[in-house]
């Protein structure tokens, strides 16, 4: 079975920067496209960012673009995400995400998680 974990979060102040990383083990990970979401609480899961299998390709939400980054690793079965000019609206728990569908990442389109790591923006 695939297994993503990630690591990185932690307490920034507003302005700040943070990169998250998740490795994947279990399965070849050039098979899948991965992805990055967020969950603030009393908020739905949103999408963040994705990079495709051999990290040609980059999309981002709107409310990122322009301050995160996110790269691939295949060699060493990584994913990371940096995130600059963070602001207290970025504050949710971050989620690694692995699909083997062509296109798409509603969340029906992913089919492993990981369990998420707590990101805090002060204000």
């Amino acid at each position: 079975q695939v297994q993503l974990v990630e690591s990185g979060g932690g307490l920034v102040q507003s302005g700040g920067s943070l990169r998250l990383s998740c490795v994947v083990s279990g399965r070849t990970f050039s098979s899948y496209r991965m992805g990055w979401f967020r969950q603030a609480p009393g908020k739905e899961r949103e999408f963040v960012a994705a990079i495709s299998k051999f990290g040609y390709g980059t999309e981002y939400a709107n409310s990122v673009k322009g301050r995160f980054t996110i790269s691939r690793t295949n060699a060493a079965n990584t994913v990371s995400l940096r995130m600059n000019s963070l602001k207290p609206e970025d504050t949710a728990v971050y989620y690694c995400a692995a699909s083997g569908h062509m296109s798409g990442w509603l969340d029906s389109d992913v089919d492993y998680w990981g369990k998420g790591t707590l990101v805090t923006v002060s204000s």
